[in-house]
């Protein structure tokens, strides 16, 4: 018995290793063909999301003291911007191109993600042979880095600011993940695969000649405002009893001056996000 679970253990450690390693390796082949066809901007987000989920989970996975204010403010910060952003540089853009498709997409990629932030949170309680933190958030990133690579694609123009705000959760997605499974004795590798995930599906994206016609644009600017905002608004930080703020950082049940206290912080920390894209936005406008 013993000797079986040991080999299970090696086994899985052997797996995550692979998967991590060889989500490296794909994302620097993935950049190779992104230099070539010289889509700047995307490797740019694509390294960005990568090194903010990957050094995230690193600090997560060390971190052996609980750290709730950082994880309000990584969280605040991060759907402060990407609310600012999904609300001023892909809503306008679906609506300008078509009223009523754009605003169709926008409730789609809201239900959407609704819906498929639900149905990952219900795999989570089956016995998978794979770590359904890094699953999940390797689903979100490989639709993620898709939606990307069609609206730059659809719009080269755009800034480098809103790609950059869109993945400006990633750290601290990385940072709460790696530190779930550093709780449940699971290794952060696996993450590695998300990091990667927005430069495996975008920049190969960028390569798909799409229609430019403006009800097609509505239609994927529309979804992507949908999907940014569903993600966003989950990345609030939620202070709650039962939340995820509480399980990561281990607090008690009846901790609740430490949560009202750390409402304090949410408060402050979303609304600054909104006023960094703000500001940048007028600096670069």
């Amino acid at each position: 018995m013993g000797a079986n679970s040991n080999t299970n253990i090696s086994n899985s450690v052997d797996g995550e290793t692979v998967l991590g390693i060889g989500a490296v390796v794909a994302l620097l082949v993935v950049t190779a063909l992104g230099a070539v066809s010289e889509e700047w901007k995307l490797l740019a987000i694509s390294w960005v999301a990568f090194a903010a989920m990957a050094g995230g989970a690193l600090l997560g996975a060390r971190t052996q003291s609980r750290h709730p204010t950082r994880l309000v403010w990584g969280y605040g910060l991060a759907s402060g911007a990407m609310v600012t952003s999904a609300a001023v540089f892909l809503v306008p853009q679906a609506i300008s191109q078509h009223a009523r498709i754009g605003g169709f997409g926008i409730a789609a990629g809201v239900l959407l993600g609704y819906n498929a932030h639900t149905i990952g949170h219900r795999l989570t309680h089956l016995d998978l042979p794979m770590n359904t933190t890094a699953a999940a958030l390797a689903a979100h990133a490989f639709s993620a880095g898709l939606i990307i690579g069609v609206i730059y694609t659809a719009m080269p123009d755009l800034g480098l600011l809103l790609g950059l705000a869109i993945v400006s959760h990633k750290g601290p997605a990385g940072y709460a993940a790696a530190r779930r499974s550093n709780l449940a004795g699971e290794s952060a590798l696996p993450i590695l695969l998300p990091a990667a995930g927005v430069g495996l599906t975008a920049i190969p994206v960028a390569a798909v000649s799409l229609p430019t016609d403006a009800a097609f644009n509505a239609a994927i600017f529309g979804f992507a405002s949908g999907v940014f905002l569903h993600v966003a608004m989950d990345f609030l930080p939620a202070c709650e009893v039962g939340g995820e703020i509480q399980e990561v950082a281990g607090i008690e049940d009846h901790a609740h001056g430490l949560l009202d206290r750390l409402r304090t912080h949410a408060l402050v920390s979303t609304s600054l996000g909104g006023l960094v894209v703000f500001g940048a936005w007028y600096l670069i406008a």
